[in-house]
This record gives structure tokens, C-alpha cells and sequence, in this order.
């Protein structure tokens, strides 16, 4: 290597030219750094190594080198020299090898982890740019890449099990689910174990921000993994599917004190981390060990030079930002009121028109929705969530915020004038239990989880419908389905945007685990035998995601705040009788009828959360030729439980008899 030169300190990480590869680190208070080139991954030694000069190789905080005839494929790491004085923040091992923070391919191994040299350029996109659907035409699904196929009856070749090449061999069912944006779990190079051994399954523990998981590739070379992602992406694309990545930067997999050391608290810990006052211990806003300095300069520049990465050279059309309050908070932990990594993010050029979605709170208690940052980030509505799910399970007293959800929630986001779509609406997500499980179980059974079913949520909201888990009783899993229609009604309805996730729509069950972060087995992964066997919920799901998608465009249109749709759109509220709502905590009925801004479509929603039949008057129809036709009773087996848009049988009687716990929808 004696024909090194000098380098430079921009581009950050490793640029490849055709003359070689600039190599750029940044560590204020590292005294030595040392470059590493490996023959293969599993080296546990260097085949040569590099010393940088501070006097030639650094340029302020910056530690560079230029090195001729690198090519892309290249494996290489760092050692960082300096101070090992946890007291005062400093973690410097000079047995370490690190990971380049900003290497664009990262691989795994029992030695150690190693980067890897890329050319980000060289993929054919075929002319692909990213889709800019908007909100107002967005259905989302949450789902995990490597869930999705892992199952052997996939029907997927077991080569491409659970890989991104598996997953575009299921974008038909996506299309017939009526999904316009699929949003993938955490898809950034991930430890592959938790910090007590078990299986990573869900990957919340990124060590690279900017490498895919070489783990859900079908091919076992860390720049055909690279590609195997962008072919899944175009894949996507040319289909009409959008791809948002669930993005963690909160913290890290290198955990806390205790945690191992990949990286960044071996590069600059003081710089990369929040700390306490006692600088040997880490800030935990995560729940996870450590929290990132997202607002410390040098974090900031790589949150964006990641997220523009990923935009620029992987096409991805939208980021939902795990734990996103985070990212409100200064070194110490203080909300900052005007956050500037969360104003970077939305005014960065380069990412204008991503879709920016916020999980608005943290571990630590922030809670933002309704509050957070900015002028264009979405937010998971979890108060949708919570608000929904006790109505529908017949709570009192949730009449008026069960209301305020299906409206667009005016009472968070109305002072803001913003659009509709800001709220994220869902009932059931990754963390959790699933929707079959919501009304199959009230308790959570994470036995197999090996710590003790003291692990996730204690409160879920959930109502077993009278027997806990499986259920061999036809009349408990008719309830069970038809609960499950009222919800997924009441999601495909609200003012907002709608969220599902992946296998709510054929019953998957985790048989009552609500946290299976560990599980990379069948309890985890999509049933596909479920498909055939639920056809009925099936066919329910994607007629609604069908005339979300078709409705009147002018009720949702970007341009429009949710409080001038709330002033426009034509909504009267009724109960059992016509304009004569009940309020009151003891109220489990509702009636409303909305009138598009284009006066082209009416409908009449009739919900009743009750346990027994109600009678609700039904109102006439003030256009001459117009007459009511059912669309949708959640109280009927399919196929009346649903009709495609228009088809539904007349009605023109006074009053309608609603079953408990039932949804009946008319339209004209």
C-alpha cells in the first residue's frame, strides 16, 4: 500500500472512483486510526493494514486516505485509537474492529463484522423513479420482508424463501389486497442476535444506517444483496406499489454499557450517543440500551446523507421513523422546541416529496401526536388505535373520541389546518397482538419469548369474545369475524390515512403473543394456507380497499386542510333516531350520513357497539331517483356482508334493523 495518497475528507466513508477508493472517518477524539483490508469475511486478521498520518491523513476531525485500485466487493474495517475512559465517555479499543458508519454494504460473520466497498451507481433502474402517490391514494401495509415468504407453503421456490427475491413473487396478492404502499420493517443491516442471545427477528437494533440486511437476500454477496433490494424496488414500482422503510435511528445495537462494540462507541462515543451525567452510562429514551445524539452535527449529517442514500440510489419513496420523538431531544435528553435534524429532514432538497411519517413518541414517556415538528410529517395516530379499539369492544364512555377518529381526530390535529392525511390510522401493527388475535385473546401469552410473559404490553384493549384463544364454537369465531370487519371498516372509512398490517386480512394469529420480536418461526411468519381458508374476510378487505381508492377524490384532495373538509363536507350526526344523537358515556350507537363535496354520493353509516339488536331510522333521500342500496353489514356472512360499490340490494324502509356489534352502511 506504499502508493497511498493523502485523500480527502469529503465524500464521508468510502468513494470509489475508477482510480480507487477515498476512504474518510470521522472521530474528534480518536489520537490514531488504522485502515483494515480482509481477503474474505471470515478473516479474523487483516491482510494489510494502513496507519494514518494526523500530520498527512486528518483535515480537522476527519481522518482520510486514498487507495489505488480498490475495487468494489473490497472488505475493510477500522481500529481507532485513543483514551478507554468510560467516566469521561471515552470507549477507544484498539482490539476493535469497526464498522465504517458510513459503509453503503456491511456483512456478518462469527469473526466480525466487516464493511464492504460498493459503487452505489452501478444498477440498471430502467428508467425507475420513485412513484409520488399521495396520501389522499395511499393504503399502507405494515409487513416484514422476510415474514412474508419464509413460510414453506409460500408457494415460493425454497431458494427465494423469505428474501427481497421472494417478495416480489407475492406482489399479485398485494395488488389484489388493493395495497398502494407496502411498509417494511427494518430492512437496515441488522445484529442478527439480541443482546441476550435470542433471535433478532423484527431487526430494531440497526449497526449500519445505510446497508440493506444481507440476511433477507437470496444471495450470500453482500453487493448482489444490494441489488437483490433495488430489484424488489422497481419490482414494486412497476406495480404501482410504493416502499416505505421502517428507519431506526434512536439508537443502535450496540446497547448500553454492557452492549458489544460495532462501531460508533468505538469511533467517537461522545459524539455518536446521548450520555448521562454520569458519562459511563447511556441515555435510554429507546428502551434499547442507548440513545443516538440525533441533534449533535455530525449524527445529524448522517441521518440525512443516510436518508438521502436511500432515496437517491435505492428509490425508496418513504421513511416511517421508529421512535421518531427522539429525535426531539438535545444531548441531555431536553425536548428541543424547534428540533434541527427534524427541520434538515423536511427541507432537504433531495428528500422533497418523501414521505415522512412519524412515530411521535419514545420509551420515555414523550408523547407528541398532534405536536410533532414540522409542516409535511404524518404521524401514527396511536390515540386511533386505543379510541377504536375500546369502542368497538363496547367501553363506555368513548362515543365522542371514537367519533373525533373517524373524522380525520380534529381534536389533535385541527389547530394545525393541515391535510387529511396526516393521521396514520390503524388498529393492530407490528407491536402487538394481531387483529385476530385482538378479539381472540385479553391476555398476552409471550411464554415462549423465555422472560417469563413479562415482556409487551400488559393493556390491549382487546375482548376475547368470551373465550380465551382458540375457539372451536362457530357462534365465538362468527363474533370474532365480524368484530374484525368492524374494524377494518372503521379503518378503510376514518378521515386519514389507513394502515393495515401484513396477514390481518386472513386471520394470521400469534396465538396471543404480543411481542414476538424474537420469533423467526410460523408463529411470526404469513400462513398462506389462510388465504384459502378465509376467503370470505379476504374478499371483505380488498372490495373496501377497492372504493377507498376510487372515491370521490375531491373529499380527500391534498390541497384541502382537514378543517375546511370538516366545514365542507356535509356530515349529520344521528343516533337509534334521526339528528338525535346520544352523547353520553352509556351511548354504544352512532349514525351519520356524509355527503361528497361533489353532492355525486351519499352514504348512511349505522354503527351500533351494543351487544343486542338496535333499530335505527334511516333517512330519505332528498334527490328525485336516488335510492339507498345496502354495501356493507358486518352482521351478515359473506357474501352479504359486503357488495361491490352499487350492486347491493335496495333498501326503502324507514328504520333498519342494526345486530349488535355490527356495522350496516348505505349508499346512493
Amino acid at each position: 500500500m506504499d502508493s497511498t495518497q493523502p485523500g480527502h475528507s469529503f465524500p464521508i466513508g468510502s468513494f470509489y472512483s475508477r482510480e480507487g477508493v477515498n476512504f474518510s472517518l470521522f472521530s474528534k477524539h480518536a489520537t490514531g486510526v488504522e485502515l483494515l483490508f480482509f481477503d474474505s469475511r471470515e478473516d479474523q486478521e487483516p491482510a494489510s493494514v494502513i496507519s494514518l498520518d494526523p500530520r498527512v491523513n486528518r483535515t480537522y476531525h476527519y481522518w482520510h486516505v486514498f487507495v489505488p485500485g480498490i475495487q468494489p466487493g473490497q472488505l475493510y474495517g477500522y481500529r481507532v485509537l485513543g483514551p478507554h475512559d468510560p467516566a469521561q465517555g471515552l470507549r477507544f479499543d484498539p482490539e476493535k474492529i469497526l464498522l465504517d458508519p458510513y459503509a453503503r454494504s456491511v456483512v456478518f460473520s462469527d469473526s466480525c463484522p466487516k464493511s464492504v466497498v460498493v459503487d452505489p451507481d452501478a444498477y440498471d433502474w430502467e428508467g425507475d423513479l420513485p412513484l409520488a402517490r399521495p396520501f389522499s391514494q395511499t393504503i399502507i401495509y405494515e409487513m416484514h420482508v422476510a415474514g412474508f415468504t419464509k413460510n414453506p407453503n409460500s408457494g415460493v421456490s425454497e431458494a427465494v424463501r423469505g428474501t427481497y427475491a421472494g417478495m416480489i413473487e407475492k406482489i399479485p396478492y398485494l395488488l389484489e389486497l388493493g395495497i398502494t404502499a407496502v411498509e417494511l420493517m427494518p430492512v437496515f443491516q441488522f445484529d442478527p442476535k439480541t443482546s441476550d442471545g435470542r433471535i433478532n427477528y423484527w431487526g430494531y437494533n440497526p449497526v449500519s444506517f445505510f446497508s440493506v440486511h444481507e440476511g433477507f437476500s437470496s444471495k450470500k454477496d453482500p453487493i448482489a444483496a444490494m441489488d437483490e433490494f433495488r430489484n424488489l424496488v422497481k419490482a414494486l414500482h412497476k406495480a404501482g406499489i410504493e416502499v416505505i422503510l421502517d428507519v431506526v435511528y434512536n439508537h443502535t445495537a450496540e446497547g448500553g454499557e454492557d452492549g458489544p462494540t460495532y462501531s460508533f462507541r468505538g469511533i467517537d462515543n461522545l459524539m455518536y450517543y446521548s450520555l448521562e451525567a454520569d458519562k459511563a452510562k447511556y441515555s435510554n429514551y429507546s428502551g434499547c440500551g442507548n440513545s443516538l445524539n440525533a441533534n449533535n452535527p455530525i449524527v445529524r449529517r448522517m441521518i440525512l446523507d443516510s436518508l438521502r442514500f436511500w432515496v437517491k440510489h435505492m428509490h425508496v419513496d418513504g421513511f416511517r421513523f421508529d421512535l421518531a420523538s427522539i429525535l426531539s431531544r438535545d444531548g441531555k435528553g431536553r425536548l428541543i422546541e424547534n428540533p434541527p435534524i427534524l427541520w434538515d429532514i423536511e427541507s432537504d432538497p433531495v428528500l422533497a416529496g418523501t414521505k415522512l411519517i412519524a412515530e411521535a413518541w419514545d420509551a420515555a414517556g414523550l408523547y407528541q401526536v398532534g405536536t410533532f415538528v414540522g409542516d409535511s410529517w404524518k404521524e401514527w395516530n396511536g390515540r386511533f388505535r386505543d379510541d377504536v379499539r375500546s369502542f368497538i369492544k363496547g367501553d363506555n364512555g368513548k362515543i365522542k373520541s371514537f367519533i373525533s377518529r373517524m373524522i380525520g381526530s380534529p381534536d389533535i390535529f385541527g389547530h394545525q389546518e393541515r391535510e387529511p392525511e396526516q393521521s396514520i390510522n390503524f388498529v393492530t401493527c407490528h407491536d402487538g397482538f394481531t387483529l385476530y388475535d385482538l378479539v381472540a385473546y385479553e391476555h398476552k401469552h409471550n411464554e415462549l419469548n423465555g422472560e417469563g410473559n413479562r415482556d409487551g404490553a400488559n393493556d390491549n384493549l382487546s375482548w376475547n369474545c368470551g373465550v380465551e384463544g382458540p375457539s372451536s364454537d362457530p357462534g365465538t369465531e362468527f363474533l370474532r369475524e365480524k368484530q374484525m370487519r368492524n374494524f377494518f371498516a372503521t379503518v378503510l372509512l376514518a378521515v386519514g390515512t389507513p394502515m393495515l398490517f401484513m396477514g390481518d386480512e386472513v386471520k394470521r394469529t400469534q396465538l396471543g403473543n404480543n411481542n414476538p420480536y424474537c420469533q423467526d418461526n410460523e408463529l411470526s411468519w404469513f400462513d398462506w394456507d389462510l388465504v384459502a381458508k378465509n376467503q370470505g374476510l379476504f374478499r371483505f378487505v380488498k372490495i373496501m380497499t377497492a372504493q377507498r381508492l376510487k372515491r370521490d377524490a375531491s373529499q380527500v384532495e391534498n390541497s384541502m386542510s382537514l378543517k375546511e373538509l370538516l366545514d365542507k363536507g356535509q356530515i349529520t350526526y344521528h343516533g337509534v333516531k334521526l339528528n338525535a344523537t346520544d352523547w353520553s358515556d352509556q351511548s354504544h350507537a352512532i349514525a351519520f350520513s356524509v355527503e361528497s363535496l361533489s353532492q355525486k354520493t351519499s352514504m348512511h353509516i349505522m354503527i351500533n357497539a351494543y351487544f343486542g339488536t338496535l333499530e335505527f331510522e334511516v333517512p330519505q333521500i332528498s334527490q328525485s331517483g336516488k335510492t339507498w342500496r345496502v354495501w356493507v353489514d358486518t352482521g351478515k356472512a359473506a357474501p352479504a356482508d359486503i357488495y361491490e360499490w352499487g350492486s347491493g340490494p335496495e333498501f326503502a324502509e324507514s328504520h333498519v334493523s342494526v345486530e349488535g356489534r355490527s356495522i350496516v352502511i348505505f349508499v346512493s
